[in-house]
Parts: structure tokens; sequence; C-alpha cells
């Protein structure tokens, strides 16, 4: 089996005993401990009208997270381009380049990142926007080339720049534009695995190498909680379901403390709900997870794991983070 590269997902999700500041404290701490562990890169999301996602500034919060940490890789997972002219994007990500040199990761994604209410304010009632998207991966592109240099317009700081660009994608839409563009490519199977196989097949069937890249190169991102005990892994995961509960009928709370044998509890169709969008969730002690994802990654053939994990008390998802850095080296030692 391949050596898998492993990373970090956040949100930056306020717990219920929290605010926007002790989120944020959250992801620093979680950055930290994961450049402590060997993670390759954290990712932060850009999601808007959300009451308790406090990552809505991703830029902002992609430089304050790489200020307080000095090596791993930090990026957006994603940037909505629809909500954002590329020129903006492209001096937001130039200036970050700047501070923090081969650090940075630019992930891009084509959904709203919110309601569509919220979309069109973001968009000034422009939704054509979603539209424009491959357009407007190559005008970011362009903004970064130093071919760029004649142009009327120009990116600055960002011009000349080597900041990788990803494609985010949760269906197989994303797969035709990342195989084509020459792009890594990540997938949301952390809330949508039902299209991860069929997307990923067809990245790697119609993939055309590029400067970028000269293979395809495939991460996945999946719901990761790891405990000294599959029981208490267990029981730490029902905060996440909840998430997820909230999410499908409408109810958004804040990070949850974990209620035991909830599901036991949930009506039939809730469950059909919320067990389908979880598919990709990977919980249980360090054996376990070991056997689980090494089934996992050698099914898939990916090359990267991205791990989100929402846990409610700070310290018991910094030791989850710990348990799967275990758990990727023992796989990569196998």
């Amino acid at each position: 089996m391949k050596k898998i590269t492993y990373s970090v997902l956040d949100l930056s999700m306020i717990t219920k005993d929290g605010n926007a500041a002790t989120a944020i404290k959250r992801t620093v701490d979680l950055a930290q401990k994961a450049e402590e562990l060997g993670y390759e890169r954290v990712w932060l999301a850009e999601h808007h009208n959300m009451e308790f996602i406090a990552s809505s500034a991703t830029s902002v919060l992609i430089g304050h997270v790489a200020s307080q940490t000095k090596s791993i890789r930090v990026g957006s997972g994603g940037i909505m381009l629809p909500n954002h002219a590329p020129l903006a994007i492209a001096e937001q990500f130039g200036t970050l380049e700047t501070l923090y040199p081969d650090r940075i990761d630019l992930g891009l994604g084509r959904a709203p990142g919110t309601d569509q209410q919220t979309a069109m304010a973001l968009r000034r009632g422009d939704l054509n926007t979603a539209y424009q998207f491959p357009n407007d991966v190559v005008a970011l592109q362009t903004y970064f080339s130093e071919s760029n240099r004649t142009a009327s317009v120009r990116a600055f700081p960002g011009e000349g720049l080597d900041i990788p660009i990803w494609i985010l994608g949760s269906s197989t839409d994303s797969a035709y534009l990342a195989a084509e563009m020459g792009l890594p490519y990540a997938f949301a199977s952390h809330f949508a695995p039902k299209q991860f196989k069929i997307a990923t097949q067809i990245y790697r069937n119609n993939f055309r190498p590029s400067k970028s890249l000269d293979k395809p190169y495939v991460l996945a991102c999946v719901n990761g909680i790891a405990a000294d005990s599959n029981e208490e892994a267990e029981l730490l995961s029902m905060s996440l379901y909840q998430m997820f509960s909230g999410i499908l009928t409408n109810s958004r709370k804040p990070l949850s403390p974990p209620i035991p044998n909830l599901l036991e509890t949930w009506p039939q169709e809730l469950l059909d709900a919320v067990l389908p969008m979880t598919a990709c969730t990977f919980v249980g002690d360090k054996d376990t997870l070991i056997e689980k994802f090494s089934r996992f990654i050698e099914e898939h053939g990916v090359d990267e794991l991205m791990i989100t994990g929402n846990i409610f008390d700070n310290e018991k998802r910094l030791k989850s983070y710990s348990i799967l850095a275990e758990v990727f080296n023992a796989i990569n030692r196998s």
C-alpha cells in the first residue's frame, strides 16, 4: 500500500459553551497540534449566514492560523469562487503567500457555501456567476502567471507566485473540470459520499497532465473520530450526528456535547437521511481505525486523507487527531 498523506479540515465551529473567539482559538489549537503531529496541511472552509461557523472571512482566518504556526501548509477548503472577483482572490492569496512563503493552498469550490438568499447578497443579485467558475479559475491562474505582466489588469501581490490551486467537489461536475485543467482534486466525502467513487474515476480517466501536475492526485475529506476505546469514540461521534441532524432538519445549533445512544432515539426517516451522508465516517480506537482506513485507502487509491473531527471537548478533539496520526503512521509503515 502506498504511503498516505494526512491533513486537517476545520470549520471553526462554535460550541454550545463558546463563541466565535473561542471557535477560532480551537482552530489555532488544532493547527498547532496538527503541525506537531506531522499533518501536511490544515484547510478552512468558506460558509456564510451560519450563526455557529466562524470561518466566513476565510482568507483572514488563513492568515491568522498561518501566523500562529511555523511550517504546516494552510489553505482554503475552499474559497467559493463565484462569490468573489478572481482579481480580489488573487490579491488576497498573493498577500498570504508573500507573508507565508511556500505554505499557502488555494482550494476552489463552485457552491455558494450558504443559502440562495445569502448567495444573492454575496453575488449582488447575479447567481449566474456559478456558470463562470471554469473561466474564473483560468482568470486566477492568469493573474498568478508571470506572463500576465503585459496585461492592463494585474494582481499585486500575486503575479509570479507559485500558489497551488485545487479543485474541490461534491459531485461529478468538478471531476471533469479538475481533470481537464490538470489540477489536484479534493472531494467532500465527509458530507457527500454518494458520488465519491464515480467522481474520482472520472477524474483519473480524463486527467490531462499540466504544468501544475503530471498525474492525478486525489484527496478525500472524511469524518474521523478516535479515542482510547471504540465505545468512547462512538460516544464522541454523537456531537457530529447532532450537527448533521441540525443541517437536515434546518434546526442548526452550536456544536453540542454528545448524547449517549442518540441514534437509538431517532425516527427511521432521520436515520435514513443522515446515515448515507455520513457513510465516510471513521470512528473507533487505534486498531479499529487502522483496519477501517487501510480498507478505504486500498479500495479507493486516494493519495491524501483530510480529516474533519467535530468533537465537542477540545482536549478530546486534539487527542483524537493524535491517535489518528498514529493510525496513519502505522499504515504507512505496513
